[in-house]
């Protein structure tokens, strides 16, 4: 297998890029006035280590069909997403300062029609693991070796439509599909667990027919090496999940593990101070 370990300066970029999805992610909802901050600052450093390190994509070239796919379940976290695709080219980053604004394909959502760059149009909680399956059927009628990569919410797993979809992907071998799983512990009615109580979730993919790990979602270095792993290994012969443990509100301590963050507006002088928050963690 070749080798998955991060240079230096490999880790100083993805811990920067992490960093820039946050304060992106704190002056597009301050366009907006609404928007889904902790959503996002969970899942930063899975965003920085797959567009910036483990998936093959060409920068400026959305459209490339040999590129790996990443769909995502948790839509509304597009807000953190949006920044990467315009850096990566797909989009000319003018779009980012209409964001929702009236006419701009940017919403609180990704809708693939108008956006390049995105592979799924997700909103709909439970639908992004079958679509994945989806495109790796479709994939092999066309003799094409991609991977693809759908990160779920956890309280997404209380969706029925998500273990269907994981049924069918490990009863046909499909290698090539990773899930990572935001497991930040919260969704918009409060914990997962008091919801619908959701653990053991690495027993229950196991049971499924998947791969697992777990890792730290915060830690990159662990993130990305292991990602970078999953992705090299093609003797697996099943699907892979990755359970991220990560903190909802990630980097701003207000939010931390606060629900009522789910969904918010922040007035310019409490952006201010969650941008001060995060800029003294280092990055940018």
């Amino acid at each position: 297998m070749e080798n998955t370990r991060l240079s230096k300066e490999r880790i100083g970029l993805l811990e920067e890029r992490a960093q820039f999805v946050r304060l992106e992610t704190l002056r597009l909802i301050s366009i907006a006035k609404v928007g889904h901050y902790s959503s996002v600052f969970s899942c930063a450093e899975i965003f920085a280590a797959l567009y910036y390190d483990v998936m093959n994509i060409r920068r400026g070239e959305p459209g490339w069909e040999g590129r790996d796919r990443f769909l995502m379940g948790k839509g509304h976290a597009a807000v953190g997403l949006f920044p990467i695709l315009a850096d990566l080219g797909f989009f000319d980053r003018s779009w980012l300062d209409d964001y929702t604004r009236l006419g701009s394909p940017l919403g609180d959502h990704p809708d693939m029609r108008k956006v390049p760059g995105v592979d799924f149009s997700s909103g709909s909680i439970g639908h992004a693991l079958s679509n994945g399956v989806g495109m790796v059927h479709g994939a092999r009628m066309r003799g094409l070796r991609f991977d693809v990569f759908v990160m779920l919410g956890d309280g997404e797993m209380q969706e029925g439509q998500v273990w269907e979809a994981a049924l069918n992907a490990s009863s046909h071998g499909l290698s090539n599909l990773i899930a990572i799983i935001d497991r930040n512990g919260y969704q918009l009615d409060g914990k997962v667990d008091d919801v619908i109580a959701v653990e053991p979730l690495d027993e229950k993919w196991r049971a499924f027919g998947w791969e697992v790990h777990e890792v730290d979602g915060h830690d990159v270095v662990a993130l990305t090496e292991l990602l970078r792993r999953v992705k090299a290994d093609k003797t697996r012969g099943k699907p892979c999940c990755v359970i991220a443990r990560t903190l909802k509100g990630k980097g701003i301590d207000f939010m931390e593990n606060e629900p009522g963050w789910h969904l918010g507006y922040l007035s310019p002088e409490d952006t201010q101070r969650a941008r001060q928050a995060i800029l003294a963690q280092g990055g940018q």
